[in-house]
C-alpha cells in the first residue's frame, strides 16, 4: 500500500490524514499502520480517566501506581512510532528526550 502523510498530535491525542489545525509531528505511514495510534490514543485517554479518579488517593506515591507506569509505556510507545516512521525533525527530537536510548546490538 502507498504511504501518506499522517498528521500527529500528541497534545491532542489525535492522528488525521488532513493537515488540521494544531499537530505536531508529520509521519509518512500506510493508512492501515495509523490505526496503531487510534489505538494508543484510546487506552491513554482511558488511563487518564483512570488516573484522575486514583489522583484523590494521595497515600499511592507515583512511582507505585502501575497507572501512571501504563501510560508512560504507552507514550514510549507513541514517540517510538513517530521516530519509526516520522522526518529527519521528529526523529531528532523523538532522540533528545530522557527515555530515549539508542541501543547497540552486536
Amino acid at each position: 500500500m502507498e504511504k501518506q502523510k499522517i498528521y500527529v498530535s500528541v497534545a491532542n491525542l489525535t492522528c488525521n490524514f488532513y493537515p488540521g489545525p494544531s499537530y505536531e509531528f508529520v509521519l509518512h505511514m500506510d493508512p492501515i499502520k495509523a490505526r496503531v495510534f487510534s489505538k494508543l490514543f484510546s487506552q491513554m485517554n482511558r488511563l487518564e480517566a483512570s488516573n484522575a479518579f486514583r489522583a484523590h488517593m494521595p497515600f499511592i506515591p507515583y512511582h507505585m501506581d502501575q497507572l501512571n507506569h501504563d501510560l508512560d509505556n504507552r507514550l514510549q510507545k507513541l514517540y517510538a512510532l513517530i521516530h519509526e516512521f516520522g522526518d529527519e525533525e521528529a526523529k531528532k527530537f523523538v532522540e533528545q528526550l530522557p527515555f530515549f536510548r539508542k541501543r547497540a546490538y552486536f
